[in-house]
């Protein structure tokens, strides 16, 4: 069984995998890793980056590797500050959620 991952938790959980890599990460890589706890494609990650971008969460920018360019994403100031209210408010909700499984 799987269960449903709304907007508010995949932002989270793409943040958290952006903040992991100080210098910023590219999509693909992000996907692969946001792919150890969820299924997701390609498809449902590039507009969620997408929002994240235009939310002023991500900043991106350009690098080329191995004769390409390569897009990255890097945690803002803001990203940041929105990924700490994502962790409170999850501890909160995911020990609720514990507390009914006891």
């Amino acid at each position: 069984m799987t269960f449903n991952t709304g907007a508010a938790l995949l932002d989270a959980i793409v943040l958290a995998v952006v903040s992991k890599e100080e210098q910023g990460t590219y999509g693909y890589k992000i996907t692969q890793d946001v792919r150890q706890v969820l299924d997701i494609s390609e498809s449902t990650l590039y507009p969620v980056l997408r929002r994240l971008q235009k939310d002023e969460c991500l900043e991106v920018y350009d690098m080329e590797y191995a004769g390409r360019n390569r897009r990255y994403y890097k945690l803002t100031e803001k990203g940041a500050a929105q990924l700490k209210l994502y962790e409170i408010e999850w501890k909160r909700y995911s020990s609720k959620i514990s507390e009914l499984f006891k």
